[in-house]
């Protein structure tokens, strides 16, 4: 079983919660809008203490893109976020959404090119 393996085990067993639909503002910062749809998967628990982070795109075929790494200045802190039935526009613009500040980077690591 590879690492991808137990994402979508995650994903296949798990709800998948969308608290903030595209076009929302973030709750704390209201000049971030979120390009796709952002959540989490119900169940799961990552490095803040809540759900893993989900980004989930308008692809038909719903299948992991890959993973974002976050270092965050502000909270002093690390994470991965899965990007999940994303087109190759929409990675763009959630690493752009990610990368426009200067208190957080984001990295993409792409599913088809780790095994």
């Amino acid at each position: 079983m590879t690492y991808w393996d137990i994402l979508d085990e995650f994903i296949k067993s798990n709800k998948l919660v969308i608290d903030r639909k595209k076009g929302t503002t973030h709750p704390k910062y209201e000049n971030m809008i979120y390009p796709v749809d952002y959540g989490f998967i119900a169940n799961t628990k990552s490095m803040d203490g809540g759900g893993i982070d989900i980004f989930i795109g308008e692809e038909k075929e719903k299948k992991i893109n890959g993973i974002i790494c976050i270092a965050d200045r502000i909270k002093n802190d690390s994470e991965i976020k899965i990007i999940y039935g994303c087109s190759e526009k929409e990675i763009e613009v959630v690493l752009y959404f990610l990368n426009n500040s200067d208190y957080m980077k984001a990295i993409f690591i792409n599913h088809d090119n780790n095994s």
